[in-house]
């Protein structure tokens, strides 16, 4: 299934969840109140996020003499994208982003451990995938999941303390739905965090011109960023282009990154 259909998919199924639950334990009354706080919560993360992201990393901005600007700025005139803003974070776990609300509002960053890692060509690839993402707008769809997957886990916790619709739902209904409708909502949004790294694999493939330094990137990253993890906020986790230490099995559901071994196997193409 082609990933922007998947995650128009997996949108529609967060709000058909959303609806579901609101009207379950509040009502439209109930659905409406937990929808406006969630968007007052994730409208200034979405306006002031590069701001704030870029802050808690240590990212400084560097300018076209260096290598990763010559880089970036390469790739945005290749891709037809205006040039973002370039910062390099103080940190030798491998690893890049980027932010940013619109592709005339972007940022990227890689850490210092990035640049000493990966060659040329493999360091085109990591940022060529990264401005697939500005320019598939993923931190606008980002924002929307987290939007609606809050809405979804306040209205149980609404229901609870005032006591459900009218004051008569079912407490037990209530409790469980606190309980899985958070689980529920997460495993959505990892689901479509997954699906835009596949299309931005894809994306910084078609920018970079071919595939291979992006994969060659990815297999080094994976080894190394478990060497020298990143601590990184678990709420920006899903920004980076490696996630350190996932886990497997079922954990794997909970993923914001699809497993390295499948993403360079769609890239190579088998």
């Amino acid at each position: 299934m082609p990933n922007t259909l998947k995650t128009a998919l997996l949108l529609g199924a967060l709000t058909g969840l959303l609806l579901v639950i609101g009207e379950v334990v509040g009502g439209g009354q109930g659905m409406t109140i937990a929808f406006g706080i969630a968007i007052v919560m994730n409208f200034g993360s979405y306006w002031l996020g590069d701001r704030i992201i870029l802050a808690m990393y240590k990212a400084r901005p560097v300018d076209e003499s260096h290598r990763l600007y010559r880089i970036t700025h390469a790739l945005a005139q290749r891709a037809g994208l205006p040039m973002p803003r370039v910062y390099v974070i103080p940190n030798e776990s491998p690893n890049a982003f980027a932010t940013g609300r619109s592709p005339s509002h972007a940022a990227v960053a890689a850490t210092e451990g990035i640049l000493r890692l990966l060659d040329d060509e493999e360091l085109t690839g990591v940022m060529a995938h990264e401005l697939a993402h500005v320019k598939h707008r993923d931190i606008l769809i980002s924002s929307i999941a987290a939007t609606i997957a809050a809405a979804i886990i306040f209205l149980p916790r609404i229901a609870l303390f005032f006591g459900g619709r009218d004051r008569g739902a079912n407490p037990f209904v209530l409790l469980g739905m606190a309980i899985l409708a958070p689980i529920a909502a997460m495993l959505i949004q990892m689901a479509i965090s997954r699906a835009r790294e596949f299309a931005a694999d894809r994306g910084g493939a078609e920018i970079a011109g071919r595939p291979g330094g992006l994969a060659a990137a990815l297999r080094k990253l994976e080894a190394a960023a478990k060497q020298k993890p990143l601590p990184a906020n678990p709420a920006t986790a899903h920004l980076f282009i490696v996630k350190p230490f996932a886990g497997g099995g079922v954990l794997s559901l909970f993923r914001t990154h699809p497993p390295t071994e499948e993403r360079v196997a769609r890239l190579m193409g088998r």
